[in-house]
């Protein structure tokens, strides 16, 4: 029984050491709720514009009048938001405005690359049927102009339908792919996501995104960023909470296995509607984590250098050259190297070797000459100081293998007379760490160039030292 007891308490503490281990570790992305979000109503999927962002709302029209829909509904309508400086927004709101704003939703959004087209989502029935609360209305996405603050000259997509819903589109960084959620006939699931190729200026056939983005559940929300990432919502198993934000790309043809983000952009509540800057440092997204669907900013805490040094292996090998051997190569000499590191010695007059690290070696030579079988014992003598280079040290292997962990550390840092503070990680796929000694999983194939990026604690002047090593390391697939 006490040795029952003292293995649970074994167990115990590895646990209590690898969690206190994992809280060490810095969060990735920092989030803030933004202030102009209602509270009493509802706010989501943010689109970025410059200086601010648009997004949807259902908050009220005036302070006493709700726009609703013929069923009671409130309507979802398209404002902007602006920034005030680089640390605060407008409390004033502006409202894109068209035909349909009294009436119908409009939203989610997105842009063409000529920022003036938009593709909204509304309703596909405008007609009198729309107005008869047992009639069950359709989304679709439509396309118009954006003219100052009103969406005009509003066209349908030609996909749209009477029989199920289409909306939430992105366009790709070249507008010839328009990425949407649907739940028509022939899916995964409920909702999936596909996408619809330009051709000669007209939308192909609707094409479904496969079993290994949709699944039996919810796929929506697609956002497909300008470095070729699809980021999405689901509800598919194994994630946070109820709809999670994920990611994936296309590799050779093929959708790679969506990648969930971390926290603390997926929570236990529903996360959607995920949008990024280009250097994806920034960016925004909804989520209901405080009851109400709010819009929320998230910041990369990622430090990663534009510039790094790439890590210098130290060279222990060494040739020695007697010169006055060249003055005397017809007379009949033996050159025998004494390293000062307790090998054998070198035979010749010129020798390369390799010692075992850094130190200082005494290096002799002794000249034999064969006929007179005389001995000049030190011929030649100096130290051979041999010293490290000067840098951070990232010790790991340069291959590994998608899924597999890989230990990383940093214990043959040398920088002499540093009081070091940080060792800090960044492995070139959106994760950092912290420490001496790190352990990595890479999910997915593929190169990736490591940093090590070294702080000093602040010297009497209050001047902090910092360097960057880097090296490449290649992922490659489970054989």
């Amino acid at each position: 029984m006490l040795k029952k007891i003292l293995h649970i308490i074994f167990i115990f503490t590895i646990i209590q050491v690898y969690c206190k281990a994992q809280s060490q570790q810095p969060s990735i992305y920092k989030v803030t709720r933004m202030s102009f979000n209602t509270g009493a109503f509802n706010e989501i999927s943010p689109v970025i514009i410059k200086d601010g962002i648009l997004f949807c709302s259902d908050k009220r029209f005036s302070a006493v009048k709700d726009r609703t829909t013929f069923e009671g509904r409130r309507l979802f309508n398209i404002y902007i938001a602006e920034r005030k400086d680089t640390s605060d927004w407008r409390k004033k709101l502006t409202e894109i405005k068209s035909e349909r704003s009294n009436k119908f939703n409009s939203g989610p959004l997105c842009f063409a690359p000529d920022r003036k087209t938009v593709y909204f989502t509304s309703e596909v029935e405008t007609g009198k049927a729309a107005s008869k609360r047992s009639f069950k209305n359709h989304n679709g996405i439509f396309i118009a102009d954006l003219t100052g603050t009103t969406l005009t000259s509003v066209r349908a997509f030609p996909y749209n339908s009477k029989q199920y819903d289409l909306g939430q589109p992105s366009l790709s960084n070249n507008g010839k792919y328009l990425f949407f959620a649907s739940n028509m006939p022939g899916g995964q699931g409920g909702s999936d996501l596909y996408y619809c190729e330009l051709i000669n200026g007209q939308w192909g056939t609707p094409v479904n995104l496969g079993p290994k983005i949709n699944t039996g559940g919810t796929e929506n929300y697609p956002f497909m960023h300008p470095s070729g990432k699809l980021y999405f919502s689901s509800d598919r198993p194994g994630g946070k909470g109820k709809l999670d934000v994920y990611y994936t790309m296309l590799n050779l043809g093929k959708w790679e296995d969506p990648v969930a983000m971390p926290d603390p952009i997926n929570s236990s509540a529903d996360d959607f509607a995920f949008v990024a800057e280009p250097n994806l440092q920034t960016g925004y997204f909804s989520s209901n984590r405080h009851k109400n669907d709010d819009i929320y900013q998230f910041e990369s805490t990622v430090i990663r250098k534009a510039s790094c040094d790439t890590l210098a292996e130290n060279n222990y090998c060494y040739e020695m050259v007697e010169e006055n051997a060249v003055k005397f190569d017809t007379m009949p000499f033996r050159y025998e190297w004494k390293f000062g590191d307790g090998s054998t010695k070198g035979i010749g007059p010129s020798v390369i070797h390799c010692y075992p690290g850094s130190g200082s070696y005494l290096v002799q030579l002794d000249v034999v000459n064969l006929i007179t079988k005389e001995v000049l014992y030190n011929e030649k003598t100096y130290n051979l100081e041999i010293l490290n280079v000067e840098q951070p040290y990232i010790s790991g292997p340069d291959e590994g293998v998608a899924g597999q962990g890989i230990k990383f550390d940093a214990d043959k840092t040398n920088l002499p007379e540093w009081n070091i503070s940080r060792y800090y990680w960044n492995f070139g796929d959106e994760t950092i760490m912290i420490g001496k000694e790190v352990d990595k999983t890479f999910l997915k194939p593929g190169t990736y160039n490591i940093q090590l990026i070294v702080t000093a604690e602040p010297d009497p002047g209050g001047v902090i030292r910092e360097a960057c090593v880097c090296k490449n390391i290649v992922i490659t697939r489970l054989p």
